[in-house]
């Protein structure tokens, strides 16, 4: 088995072993984390910027379970400009994406919608250049909405669910109200709030500041997730089926993947938290005969 594989099958046994742990409390109070620019890959595209069967290098773990900073940097090029040595995040996922502030955009001569992460159909195209080769995705450029990651244990502590939007009270020296800001819930969730850089700046925000929940926007919370649309960009249709064609599910695709069903080889390994997923969303996973 590829040496990948193995390492996405090692890291959901460990979020199987903390599954039923509960974030720190804070009393009340939410952890913020400032995103700077990033760029998530396939692995279909981390070869053709770094070569062939090439493996992103860990360089530090971030607060999410499993997710790491890597070593590995790249251009991000549009129409009026680049950004340099924008750090990759890992593991490589199916889908490659870029997520930048407004501030970036504009320096780019983009314009991204501002989306989930994730939710990239009819998003913005993007060059990304590596030592090896460059890569142009046709959609992929985000600006990401602000949200608040959780477990089950936080979600039923405060009293919200998964897609619902929330308006909160940042702290600091210059304290602001954000609304909007969309609930994520998984067991692989630690209590962590994203921002993005401009976010941060308008209220003068540091890594680690606390916010708080004080209002619940809407009466009846949804349990899909919010996609925020952008006014420039039309509204694209799910798509219904899914043809996954990798050896390993995870999941991580599971929740990648927007259409309702998933047809994988029969020869696609699915782990024991993909199932767990699939149930929890409802969706269909189809066997396709060889």
């Amino acid at each position: 088995m590829q040496e990948n594989l193995v390492q996405k099958i090692v890291e959901e046994v460990l979020q199987q072993v903390l599954k039923n742990q509960s974030s720190p409390p804070h009393d009340g109070k939410i952890p913020i984390g400032v995103s700077a620019r990033h760029v998530h890959l396939a692995q279909a595209e981390v070869e053709q910027l770094f070569g062939e069967n090439y493996q992103l290098t860990p360089k530090f773990e971030l607060s999410q379970p499993g997710q790491f900073a890597a070593e590995e940097t790249v251009v991000i090029a549009g129409p009026k400009g680049s950004i340099e040595r924008v750090r990759i995040l890992g593991p490589a996922r199916s889908l490659s994406q870029v997520e930048v502030s407004w501030t970036d955009a504009m320096k780019l001569g983009l314009k991204p919608p501002l989306r989930i992460s994730g939710d990239i159909q009819g998003s913005s195209p993007v060059t990304l250049i590596g030592p090896k080769g460059s890569v142009v995705l046709n959609e992929g450029l985000i600006i990401a909405q602000a949200h608040i990651h959780m477990s089950p244990a936080d979600s039923a502590r405060f009293n919200v669910v998964d897609g619902q939007s929330v308006q909160i009270k940042l702290e600091g020296i210059r304290p602001i109200i954000l609304s909007n800001v969309v609930i994520r819930v998984s067991e692989r969730y630690r209590l962590e709030m994203h921002i993005d850089t401009d976010e941060a700046n308008a209220g003068l925000i540091q890594q680690g500041t606390l916010a708080e929940i004080v209002h619940h926007q809407g009466s009846e919370p949804s349990s899909i997730p919010v996609k925020v649309q952008s006014p420039v960009v039309e509204k694209v249709e799910k798509p219904s089926v899914y043809h996954y064609d990798k050896k390993l599910l995870s999941q991580i695709e599971v929740l990648e993947i927007e259409a309702q069903e998933i047809v994988v080889p029969k020869k696609t390994i699915v782990t024991a938290l993909a199932y767990d997923k699939l149930r929890e969303l409802n969706k269909t996973l189809t066997v396709r005969a060889e």
